[in-house]
């Protein structure tokens, strides 16, 4: 009698390939070797209605922060209560630092609540940001099923500076989990870039993704140039959004398509530190113009950094081949309370202008585990791809999830017809 075990053997080979896809979401690792951070972004997605100040609260950042970084206007009353809808995303600014050798944020605790799980806190509270594994290797918890109520949990969040660029332009790193939904084309189109620079970046040997992986996307940026001892050096604000600084004092912006910040006095300042600049009337943010025969005299009274409590200012004059237009300021919008389609997803809308010098200026705050390394494509920065629950996956994308399952199919259909001869 012929056995048929074979035959159990390359069936079962056939559903286990088949099934490689669904084993571990992926995670974009950048190793580093020193001490410093970069301002850095998540893609978050609200899994309840939450407010303002509870959303903030979860990553231990500033409300008025996570506000501004999307644009929402914050001269509405009360505004750090207002309830966000569930299904919301939202990009997160937090500091991205280097952890055991690779760019993560660990900056960010979860005190437990009844009911919690490792699981139900990765995947639906941080919105598969965090494993279940990393948790519990980030808080040695021996008994993933026995967790005290009000415990503190650090939540490791992946993040990437790849020194602040992308192709040499200034960039800022958005980790982002796919959704059922994504492709690597939609992904690149809704973030004004390139499928191959989404491979390059990631380390990606195909187009193809899964949902759960975790990609750096990098956002054109506007960048400062503040002294390392300001306490917001490195200071860098993605198109077509705002970031507030110097203790609520300072609002800075970035135009899309620009890459010249401008900065601001803030309309929540209440307390700030003189923001003339030395030797001229001119206050922070303003320009002057006179048009010459040689061209434009420009002057400007620029922001410096915020440096031990006080506000840096310099002042400026160059000559231009013409006169510069009106200030732009990336559109604001109302604090969401319904989730339309693609909410916050589509690139940022046309500027808007203060009305040209001695124009008015809008009067709100217009703030904003271990991995397996592998090698990027050629001229890319540095990262790679594993497995983010300590999978062991590859740094590329799982040469099994691409077999062709197909040709195993044909090889069990023929295996069948040999054996049954």
């Amino acid at each position: 009698m012929v056995s048929k075990k074979p035959i159990f053997l390359l069936f079962s080979t056939i559903l286990i390939f088949s099934d490689l896809p669904n084993l571990a979401s992926k995670s974009t690792i950048e190793p580093c070797s020193n001490s410093d951070s970069c301002n850095s972004l998540l893609g978050y997605t609200l899994y309840t209605d939450l407010k303002v100040s509870e959303v903030a609260s979860l990553f231990q950042i500033d409300p008025i922060s996570l506000l501004t970084a999307n644009a929402i206007d914050i001269s509405y009353p009360d505004v750090e209560n207002h309830i966000l809808p569930s299904q919301l995303f939202l990009k997160v600014p937090i500091t991205c630092s280097c952890v055991d050798g690779i760019r993560k944020s660990v900056s960010t605790h979860y005190k437990t609540r009844p009911s919690d799980t490792l699981s139900s806190i990765a995947d639906s509270i941080y919105g598969g940001l965090v494993s279940a594994d990393q948790l519990k290797e980030a808080n040695s918890v021996s008994d993933p099923s026995v967790l005290d109520v009000g415990q503190s949990l650090v939540v490791p969040l992946p993040c990437t500076c790849f020194n602040g660029t992308d192709n040499n332009f200034p960039a800022i790193y958005l980790s982002y989990v796919t959704k059922p939904v994504d492709t690597l084309y939609s992904i690149a189109s809704r973030y004004s870039t390139t499928i191959t620079d989404l491979m390059t970046v990631n380390a990606l040997g195909g187009p193809a993704i899964d949902d759960g992986d975790i990609l750096a996307i990098p956002l054109s940026a506007c960048p400062s140039n503040f002294p390392k001892y300001a306490s917001d050096y490195a200071l860098m604000v993605p198109n077509g959004s705002y970031a507030i600084t110097s203790s609520h004092c300072v609002q800075c912006s970035c135009v899309p398509g620009s890459r010249n910040l401008y900065c601001m006095p803030a309309s929540l300042a209440v307390s700030c530190s003189s923001m003339q600049c030395k030797n001229s009337n001119l206050m922070l943010g303003n320009i002057t113009m006179q048009q010459s025969s040689a061209g434009c005299n420009v002057t400007s009274c620029n922001y410096g950094g915020f440096v031990n409590g006080t506000i840096i200012t310099t002042l400026s004059s160059s000559l231009q081949p013409r006169c510069p237009g009106p200030q732009l300021f990336p559109p604001l919008v109302a604090p969401p309370t319904v989730v339309g389609p693609d909410s916050l997803f589509a690139p940022a809308p046309s500027p808007i202008h203060s009305g040209g010098p001695g124009g008015t200026i809008p009067n709100t705050v217009v703030p904003s585990t271990g991995a397996v390394l592998g090698f990027p494509p050629a001229n890319g920065p540095t990262g790679s791809f594993s497995g983010s629950s300590n999978s062991g996956a590859s740094s590329l994308v799982n040469p099994f999830t691409r077999f062709p399952v197909a040709l195993l199919l044909a090889l069990f259909l023929k295996a069948v017809a040999s054996f049954s001869l």
